[in-house]
């Protein structure tokens, strides 16, 4: 086995002050070695345009730093729903983050998986999720960078989560042919939340060899290290700061020594603003370095 290719740790970062003096000073000031961001407000529609200048700016930056970017796409987005307008609003909104992403030089843009809402629209809502996202991926694959994919993140398993498990994510990959621009962004908080007891022994290495064998090696692109404020398969997305939620700190240690995780970045997620993204990713980065 090839030598272990550790995962740069960071934190989802604010952009209010600027993509260089504001999302990048914040990343080097809790030393993180990954990022990830908004371009807009993720509760709302309105699609921000860039600034080509700081777009370049930022990019040469990051270059610079050798710190990964990930953007994540607004929360409202909903390819599965049963309202025209939102699934119109969606797809709108997620080609303008895959540009965006390509004006970065971003290596992902994650994707939350999305809710039938209703249980009677389930069928018809993979079905959308098919012939909306599939056109995406294929404009992706023709004209987008090389290196960019757009993660689906599984949900913490409320209200007709589309994908929430590890099978889910499964089916979810099956209905968009395992496009090869597809990846996963796994969130520790939203797996457990939805059953996978990453708290128990070796219950990460369990879920992480599920993931792989669901969707195939390599897919793992990014991962949301977040404890939970609420218990095991509560269907709850409430983050905790590393190692004070209901999972703990050993399961981030052994997330770290699955082969499926050699260089996949982490970001955390966690509340408490910049002074506790300090101490998590800190705290993570101490237990990668101690796997290794």
């Amino acid at each position: 086995m090839p030598p272990r290719k550790p995962s740069p740790v960071g934190a989802h970062v604010p952009t209010g002050s600027g993509l260089v003096r504001g999302a990048l000073a914040y990343a080097k000031r809790v030393n993180a070695q990954a990022m990830q961001i908004f371009v807009g407000n993720p509760r709302g529609w309105s699609l921000s345009a860039g600034d080509p200048v700081q777009d370049a700016e930022f990019r040469a930056a990051c270059d610079a730093e050798r710190m990964p970017v990930f953007l994540h796409a607004p929360y409202l987005i909903n390819l599965g729903s049963p309202t025209p307008t939102t699934v119109e609003r969606s797809v709108a909104s997620l080609e303008h983050a895959l540009g965006r992403a390509a004006d970065l030089g971003a290596l992902g843009v994650v994707l939350h998986s999305g809710s039938a809402v209703d249980s009677s629209h389930r069928e018809t809502a993979m079905r959308q999720v098919r012939e909306l996202l599939l056109p995406l991926l294929d404009a992706l694959e023709a004209k987008g960078p090389a290196g960019l994919r757009l993660l689906i993140e599984p949900t913490a398993g409320g209200g007709e989560a589309l994908a929430a498990t590890v099978d889910d994510l499964s089916s979810y990959f099956e209905v968009l042919d395992g496009h090869p621009r597809l990846g996963v962004c796994l969130d520790t908080c939203h797996a457990y939340a939805a059953g996978h007891d990453l708290a128990r022994p070796g219950g990460v290495r369990r879920t992480l060899n599920a993931l792989v064998k669901g969707v195939g090696k390599g897919r793992l692109g990014l991962v949301h290290a977040n404890d939970s404020k609420d218990p095991l398969n509560s269907g709850r997305d409430r983050h905790a700061p590393i190692g004070v939620g209901t999972i703990g700190v050993n399961p981030f240690a052994e997330l770290f020594v699955h082969p499926a995780m050699r260089g996949v970045p982490v970001v955390v997620e966690t509340p408490g603003g910049e002074r506790q993204h300090g101490i998590d990713v800190r705290a993570l980065q101490r237990l990668r370095d101690s796997a290794r």
